[in-house]
């Protein structure tokens, strides 16, 4: 798919009325997403992601998202994720130890204070749902 194609297919999916599409995700042109220092533990990650649609009320976003090998921290949204390439290590506080690669599927919850220990720049497909 094009770089054309892309934007055609996300600006379709963001429409009151948007129609069905497709994306090749691994072949996804990704745009540069600040990281709050205060979010590293270790290395110098670096995220970038991808829009594909969001909903009239901003509450549900698709998408996809990639990271470069690192340590960080976050606090979750409440989100399902399928892994397209890339390993990490997801260890939710409180929780469980989550191992991710290549097809895994994930659920976090939204409030999840999560350490991603990344092996393998990754990139997943998302879907979230805010509250």
């Amino acid at each position: 798919m094009t770089a054309n194609d892309q934007t055609a297919a996300a600006t379709a999916a963001s429409a009151p009325d948007a129609p069905s599409f497709a994306v090749r995700v691994p072949d996804v042109e990704l745009e540069p997403e600040p990281l709050d220092p205060a979010q590293i533990v270790s290395g110098a990650p670096e995220v970038t992601g991808k829009v594909l649609w969001e909903s009239a009320d901003g509450r549900q976003l698709r998408g996809i998202w990639q990271i470069t090998p690192g340590v960080v921290t976050d606090t979750e949204a409440n989100e399902l994720f399928v892994v397209v390439s890339g390993r990490a290590t997801v260890e939710v506080e409180g929780g469980d130890t989550l191992e991710v690669g290549p097809g895994s599927a994930a659920v976090l919850r939204e409030g999840d204070r999560t350490t991603w220990t990344v092996h393998e720049t990754l990139r997943k497909a998302y879907h979230i749902t805010l509250n």
